[in-house]
């Protein structure tokens, strides 16, 4: 039978992929590429973008589109069988691209274009494909002897499947824990909760409402629900996936993978000659060493600790005068700082839902691209779909299709939880034509129910925004080269600056005027109401700010300090960690550290502080639309012509300073966090 995956498609043909499937699409891909790269390399002596590079560029463009729509699946639909197969291409992946990054010829070759004359005549972009190769092969050890280079392969393999098996444990441990209840034991919860739980109970069979660890029914759990004992049965049920305690202890632990993990990602960056994994870490980031970051972090935790621990004794104080809570523990802290904002600002998140319905949201985000950069969207009715909640759209400009994209909102099992971008084409210039971008975006919000619209919190509707961010940062690139077009090349820790500037407008009363209206009514969202949201927008920041740190510092300590034996364990420096910058230290059995998939499934490993890295970029760069409007169509034309066009083709910082004429300051962060902060 034919391999959809051996197939050329404009879009993936979702519904003819299985599993079997995959592995011989791969395989054949891989053998393939790896001889016609061979055979480029034989063919001549004097090498050229035209060649070299543009063939071999092509050559994985189609490797990547068999591995994407299985990638995506495997994140949105998991299955057993997709699992199994996706798994064995992990090591297959590895090995090819230490193939790639390790053949002195090839290797060779760059450097001969890069020396030679025509390296001059070479556009922007294939200037900086080339000099990015260059950096890369010596980071995936090009210049190692043969036995190294055989250790490099292997540990760079084994890491793949070490990221995988922790990703496949918090999935499987986040879907192996449920409750059936009763209405009367979910007292507080709004009616949102109530449905989605009695919606899930429906789909199981049952009578009742059904609870499970997924965010949209913790959340709300955590935050409104009245039984102690019951907030304290699922915050401890969360905190403990994935580990050797809490209710399925040991039974998908990560424990050991961690320590595996950390191990050869030490490994791994001696063998390349640095001292620690944040060093390999930042060889590909705007921050320059890890003294730079440590004191960035530091300086952070210093701007905002009074404000935290007075916010935190603030809470501590309403929930004993109150209350009567002499200790507040872990999971009473979301449930009476939202009592507390509900008194200071009468404001729930859930008085918000009514307000922002899918239906009125997306139509609301459409807008606020057209206004900023003249874009368009249109609904694709009919394409091949891998699940009914999935929607297809086209990004227009002056009627003109310049990328599409996947909507994917809403959660459900065998989907992992948490929000990204990832990308499904990129946009190059082939042989035929332009290939136009395509990203795919997913959230994990309640779904509909009974009929009425999603209704999205305001958490949520800054969470779509931030992820169409970077959507807009892959489709908006005008570079005709895949290695630094949309995100690629970019630097990591300037990765999230388009999606935190994107979430700005959820902020604005001009924008909310048109992103929100009732669902039933259409009644725009009510003045009273929006002014309450905006006092209270920087409702307990600092303590926000901590925890963000909390995560950040222990990332990049224990990936610093983990070869000094500084430690007694993982769990020793988190917990030092917070003995330094938590204002709330957690329970024993807690293990956040086992869940934590964006430093052992994701990118961000020794780089989780580019969140607040580029939180700082964002709002310097937004502070310039409050000086001049924030739909002025000029500075979103700048924008997007610095910063979103240009994507990986130069450096961020130099992107940076062309669009605000300066280097950024932290002080737009600050404001925006209403954390007054010590001489700021």
């Amino acid at each position: 039978m034919p391999n959809p995956l051996l197939e050329t498609h404009l879009l993936p043909p979702f519904s003819r992929i299985e599993a079997a499937h995959v592995e011989p699409a791969i395989r054949q891909l891989i053998e393939r590429n790896q001889q016609a790269v061979e055979q480029l390399l034989a063919a001549t002596d004097h090498y050229s973008w035209d060649n070299l590079l543009r063939p071999i560029e092509a050559l994985e463009d189609e490797l990547q589109q068999a591995w994407s729509p299985v990638s995506h699946l495997n994140g949105v639909l998991n299955s057993e069988d997709l699992r199994a197969a996706y798994n064995a291409c992990l090591p297959l992946l590895s090995r090819h691209s230490t193939w790639m990054g390790q053949h002195q010829q090839l290797y060779g070759a760059y450097r001969q274009i890069a020396q030679s004359a025509q390296f001059d005549t070479l556009d922007t972009a294939q200037r900086k494909a080339v000099e990015n190769a260059l950096r890369d092969f010596r980071l995936a050890g090009v210049a190692l002897p043969q036995e190294q280079k055989e250790r490099y392969a292997t540990l760079r393999a084994r890491l793949s499947e070490l990221g995988s098996k922790f990703s496949e444990n918090v999935l499987d441990a986040t879907n192996a824990w449920s409750k059936l209840l009763t209405r009367e034991q979910l007292q507080g919860l709004p009616q949102s909760a109530l449905d989605n739980a009695r919606q899930a109970a429906q789909r199981a069979g049952r009578e009742g409402y059904l609870i499970n660890l997924e965010y949209p029914c913790v959340a709300p759990l955590l935050n409104y629900c009245d039984d102690a004992d019951l907030r304290r049965e699922v915050y401890t049920a969360n905190v403990t996936r994935a580990s050797e305690t809490g209710p399925h202890g040991g039974q998908w632990d990560n424990t050991d993978i961690i320590m595996e993990t950390l191990d050869l990602r030490q490994q791994l960056a001696q063998l390349l000659g640095f001292d620690d994994y944040t060093e390999l870490s930042l060889a590909t980031k705007m921050a320059v060493g890890p003294e730079q970051v440590m004191a960035f972090l530091q300086q952070l935790a210093q701007q905002s600790r009074d404000q935290a621990r007075a916010e935190w004794q603030g809470l501590t104080a309403f929930a004993r005068d109150q209350y009567g809570v002499q200790a507040l523990a872990a999971w009473d802290v979301a449930y009476y700082s939202e009592k507390l904002r509900q008194q200071r600002y009468q404001l729930s998140q859930e008085d918000l839902r009514p307000y922002l319905p899918v239906t009125r949201v997306l139509p609301g985000l459409f807008e606020v691209i057209r206004r900023l950069y003249g874009l368009t969207v249109r609904e694709v009715a009919e394409f091949d779909r891998y699940h009914p909640d999935v929607r297809l759209f086209e990004l227009l400009q002056d009627d003109s299709v310049i990328a599409r994209f996947y909507l994917d909102l809403y959660a459900r099992a065998d989907k992992r939880g948490g929000a990204w971008m990832a990308d499904c084409r990129v946009r190059r210039q082939t042989d035929r034509d332009l290939q136009l971008p395509v990203a795919y975006l997913v959230c994990n919000f309640t779904p509909p129910v009974d009929g009425v619209p999603a209704l999205l919190t305001h958490d949520e509707l800054t969470t779509l925004f931030h992820e169409f961010g970077h959507g807009l940062h892959h489709m908006l690139t005008r570079q005709c080269v895949a290695a630094v077009s949309g995100i690629n090349g970019v630097a990591w820790d300037a990765v999230e600056l388009p999606s935190q500037f994107l979430e700005n407008w959820c902020w604005e009363p001009e924008a909310l005027a048109f992103i929100s209206g009732h669902y039933a009514t259409g009644e725009p969202l009510p003045g009273a109401l929006l002014e309450r949201l905006l006092a209270a927008r920087n409702f307990h920041s600092a303590m926000a700010l901590a925890r963000q740190l909390e995560f950040a510092l222990f990332d990049f300590r224990l990936h610093r300090e983990w070869h000094t034996g500084a430690f007694a364990s993982v769990q020793s420096l988190l917990d030092a960690v917070r003995a330094q910058v938590a204002v709330l230290q957690p329970p024993p059995c807690n293990r956040f550290q086992n869940s934590f998939s964006h430093i052992f499934a994701g990118g961000y490993a020794a780089g989780y502080y580019a969140y607040k890295w580029a939180e700082v970029l964002s709002a310097d760069a937004f502070s310039r639309f409050e000086q001049e409007g924030i739909f002025n169509s000029d500075t979103g034309a700048q924008f997007r012509r610095h910063i979103l066009e240009t994507g990986g083709a130069r450096d961020a910082m130099e992107l940076f300073v062309a669009f605000r004429g300066r280097e950024p300051a932290i002080d737009a962060l600050l404001r925006h966090s209403g954390i007054a902060g010590k001489g700021a």
